[in-house]
Protein backbone atom coordinates (compact mmCIF):
# COMPACT_ATOMS: atom_id res chain seq x y z
CA UNK A 1 0.00 0.00 0.00
CA UNK A 2 0.74 3.42 -0.36
CA UNK A 3 0.40 6.29 2.52
CA UNK A 4 0.65 9.91 1.24
CA UNK A 5 0.19 12.77 3.08
CA UNK A 6 -1.39 16.48 2.12
CA UNK A 7 1.58 18.28 1.36
CA UNK A 8 3.36 15.69 -1.12
CA UNK A 9 -0.14 15.09 -2.63
CA UNK A 10 -0.21 18.52 -3.59
CA UNK A 11 3.11 18.76 -5.05
CA UNK A 12 2.03 15.10 -7.00
CA UNK A 13 -0.59 16.69 -8.46
CA UNK A 14 0.69 18.67 -10.40
CA UNK A 15 0.59 17.86 -14.20
CA UNK A 16 4.63 17.24 -14.15
CA UNK A 17 4.06 14.48 -11.41
CA UNK A 18 0.98 12.92 -12.24
CA UNK A 19 1.66 10.22 -14.69
CA UNK A 20 4.26 9.09 -12.22
CA UNK A 21 2.00 8.76 -9.07
CA UNK A 22 -0.84 7.30 -11.47
CA UNK A 23 1.89 4.66 -12.64
CA UNK A 24 2.65 4.23 -8.92
CA UNK A 25 -0.76 3.52 -7.74
CA UNK A 26 -1.61 1.05 -9.98
CA UNK A 27 0.96 -1.01 -8.66
CA UNK A 28 -0.35 -0.76 -5.03
CA UNK A 29 -3.36 -2.60 -3.94
CA UNK A 30 -4.45 0.57 -1.38
CA UNK A 31 -3.65 4.05 -1.39
CA UNK A 32 -4.59 6.33 1.44
CA UNK A 33 -4.16 10.02 1.55
CA UNK A 34 -4.29 11.63 4.75
CA UNK A 35 -4.84 15.47 5.37
CA UNK A 36 -5.35 16.36 2.17
CA UNK A 37 -8.07 19.18 1.85
CA UNK A 38 -11.11 18.50 0.39
CA UNK A 39 -9.74 20.11 -3.13
CA UNK A 40 -7.32 17.59 -3.64
CA UNK A 41 -9.67 14.94 -2.94
CA UNK A 42 -11.79 15.98 -5.47
CA UNK A 43 -8.85 16.48 -8.03
CA UNK A 44 -7.37 13.33 -7.10
CA UNK A 45 -11.08 10.98 -7.59
CA UNK A 46 -11.45 13.00 -10.85
CA UNK A 47 -7.93 12.41 -11.94
CA UNK A 48 -7.74 8.34 -11.42
CA UNK A 49 -11.56 8.25 -13.09
CA UNK A 50 -10.37 10.19 -15.81
CA UNK A 51 -6.71 9.19 -16.72
CA UNK A 52 -7.05 5.52 -15.47
CA UNK A 53 -10.91 5.52 -17.40
CA UNK A 54 -11.57 3.44 -13.80
CA UNK A 55 -15.28 3.54 -11.89
CA UNK A 56 -14.71 5.57 -8.54
CA UNK A 57 -15.97 4.75 -5.06
CA UNK A 58 -15.81 7.57 -2.67
CA UNK A 59 -16.62 7.28 0.81
CA UNK A 60 -16.52 10.19 3.14
CA UNK A 61 -18.31 11.31 6.29
CA UNK A 62 -17.79 14.81 6.53
CA UNK A 63 -18.69 18.08 4.86
CA UNK A 64 -15.21 17.97 3.69
CA UNK A 65 -15.54 14.96 1.83
CA UNK A 66 -18.46 16.54 -0.19
CA UNK A 67 -16.35 17.43 -3.16
CA UNK A 68 -15.04 14.35 -3.64
CA UNK A 69 -18.21 11.73 -3.38
CA UNK A 70 -20.07 14.53 -5.81
CA UNK A 71 -17.18 13.98 -8.36
CA UNK A 72 -16.85 9.63 -7.81
CA UNK A 73 -19.18 7.95 -10.05
CA UNK A 74 -20.43 6.62 -6.89
CA UNK A 75 -20.75 8.40 -3.88
CA UNK A 76 -21.36 6.76 -0.07
CA UNK A 77 -21.92 8.77 2.92
CA UNK A 78 -21.75 7.92 6.55
CA UNK A 79 -23.85 9.55 8.63
CA UNK A 80 -21.81 10.38 11.75
CA UNK A 81 -20.89 12.84 14.26
CA UNK A 82 -19.54 15.52 11.93
CA UNK A 83 -23.07 15.89 10.47
CA UNK A 84 -24.91 15.29 7.24
CA UNK A 85 -23.36 16.74 4.36
CA UNK A 86 -21.72 13.71 3.32
CA UNK A 87 -24.91 11.59 3.70
CA UNK A 88 -27.21 14.17 1.96
CA UNK A 89 -24.30 14.77 -1.42
CA UNK A 90 -24.14 10.75 -1.48
CA UNK A 91 -25.59 8.86 -3.43
CA UNK A 92 -25.81 5.74 -0.50
CA UNK A 93 -25.91 6.42 3.31
CA UNK A 94 -24.56 3.93 5.55
CA UNK A 95 -24.61 4.62 9.34
CA UNK A 96 -21.31 2.88 9.96
CA UNK A 97 -17.93 2.16 8.13
CA UNK A 98 -18.23 -1.44 8.42
CA UNK A 99 -21.71 -1.62 6.32
CA UNK A 100 -19.69 -0.80 3.49
CA UNK A 101 -18.77 -4.29 3.10
CA UNK A 102 -22.45 -5.16 2.92
CA UNK A 103 -23.14 -3.09 0.42
CA UNK A 104 -20.79 -3.37 -2.02
CA UNK A 105 -20.26 -7.12 -1.82
CA UNK A 106 -24.06 -8.23 -1.25
CA UNK A 107 -26.21 -4.85 -2.80
CA UNK A 108 -23.82 -4.26 -5.20
CA UNK A 109 -24.21 -8.00 -6.82
CA UNK A 110 -27.48 -8.27 -6.70
CA UNK A 111 -28.21 -4.57 -8.71
CA UNK A 112 -25.49 -5.73 -11.18
CA UNK A 113 -27.95 -9.25 -11.81
CA UNK A 114 -31.05 -7.58 -11.72
CA UNK A 115 -29.71 -4.74 -14.31
CA UNK A 116 -28.61 -7.50 -16.76
CA UNK A 117 -31.52 -9.39 -16.56
CA UNK A 118 -33.74 -6.74 -16.91
CA UNK A 119 -31.55 -4.85 -19.97
CA UNK A 120 -32.35 -8.70 -21.74
CA UNK A 121 -35.75 -8.49 -20.16
CA UNK A 122 -36.28 -5.25 -22.41
CA UNK A 123 -34.89 -6.64 -25.30
CA UNK A 124 -36.61 -9.76 -25.80
CA UNK A 125 -39.84 -7.85 -25.00
CA UNK A 126 -39.05 -5.17 -27.89
CA UNK A 127 -38.13 -8.16 -30.10
CA UNK A 128 -41.03 -9.82 -29.72
CA UNK A 129 -43.24 -7.03 -30.38
CA UNK A 130 -41.65 -5.76 -33.45
CA UNK A 131 -41.67 -9.50 -35.00
CA UNK A 132 -45.56 -9.45 -34.49
CA UNK A 133 -45.48 -6.22 -36.53
CA UNK A 134 -42.94 -7.78 -38.83
CA UNK A 135 -45.22 -10.82 -39.99
CA UNK A 136 -48.27 -9.01 -39.60
CA UNK A 137 -47.33 -6.77 -42.55
CA UNK A 138 -46.51 -9.92 -45.03
CA UNK A 139 -50.16 -11.09 -44.06
CA UNK A 140 -51.63 -7.91 -44.72
CA UNK A 141 -49.71 -7.06 -47.89
CA UNK A 142 -47.64 -4.19 -46.53
CA UNK A 143 -50.51 -2.44 -46.77
CA UNK A 144 -49.68 -0.39 -43.79
CA UNK A 145 -52.81 -1.69 -41.52
CA UNK A 146 -52.38 -1.27 -37.44
CA UNK A 147 -52.36 -4.73 -36.40
CA UNK A 148 -53.52 -3.63 -32.52
CA UNK A 149 -55.48 -0.77 -31.25
CA UNK A 150 -53.31 2.08 -29.53
CA UNK A 151 -55.01 1.26 -26.21
CA UNK A 152 -54.22 -2.47 -26.62
CA UNK A 153 -50.12 -1.68 -27.65
CA UNK A 154 -50.49 1.22 -24.84
CA UNK A 155 -51.61 -1.61 -22.51
CA UNK A 156 -48.88 -4.15 -23.58
CA UNK A 157 -45.79 -1.84 -22.61
CA UNK A 158 -47.45 -0.57 -19.13
CA UNK A 159 -47.86 -4.22 -18.02
CA UNK A 160 -44.88 -5.56 -19.31
CA UNK A 161 -42.31 -2.45 -18.63
CA UNK A 162 -43.99 -1.96 -15.45
CA UNK A 163 -44.65 -4.59 -13.73
CA UNK A 164 -42.06 -7.36 -14.38
CA UNK A 165 -39.42 -5.00 -13.49
CA UNK A 166 -40.89 -4.24 -9.77
CA UNK A 167 -41.56 -7.65 -9.21
CA UNK A 168 -38.16 -8.75 -10.08
CA UNK A 169 -36.51 -5.67 -8.84
CA UNK A 170 -38.15 -6.67 -5.04
CA UNK A 171 -37.97 -10.47 -4.84
CA UNK A 172 -34.78 -11.72 -7.00
CA UNK A 173 -32.00 -12.50 -5.07
CA UNK A 174 -30.15 -14.89 -7.62
CA UNK A 175 -27.18 -15.54 -4.53
CA UNK A 176 -27.90 -15.75 -0.53
CA UNK A 177 -26.38 -12.48 1.49
CA UNK A 178 -24.52 -15.11 3.49
CA UNK A 179 -22.70 -16.89 1.03
CA UNK A 180 -22.06 -13.18 -0.95
CA UNK A 181 -20.10 -12.33 2.36
CA UNK A 182 -18.69 -15.64 2.63
CA UNK A 183 -17.61 -15.30 -0.88
CA UNK A 184 -16.06 -11.57 -2.20
CA UNK A 185 -14.86 -13.39 -5.75
CA UNK A 186 -18.47 -13.82 -6.81
CA UNK A 187 -19.28 -9.66 -7.14
CA UNK A 188 -15.98 -9.67 -9.46
CA UNK A 189 -18.38 -12.83 -12.02
CA UNK A 190 -21.30 -10.54 -11.84
CA UNK A 191 -19.63 -7.79 -13.31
Amino acid sequence: GLVIDGRTLEHVLHDSLQNIFLELTEKCRAVVCCQATPLQKSVLVKLVRNKLKAMTLAVGDGANDVSMIQVADTGVGISGQEGMQAVMASDFAISQFRHLRKLLLVHGHWCYTRLTNMVLYFFYKNVTYVNLLFWYQFFCGFSGTSMTDYWILILFNLLFTSVPPIIYGVLDKDVSAEILMELPQLYTMSQ
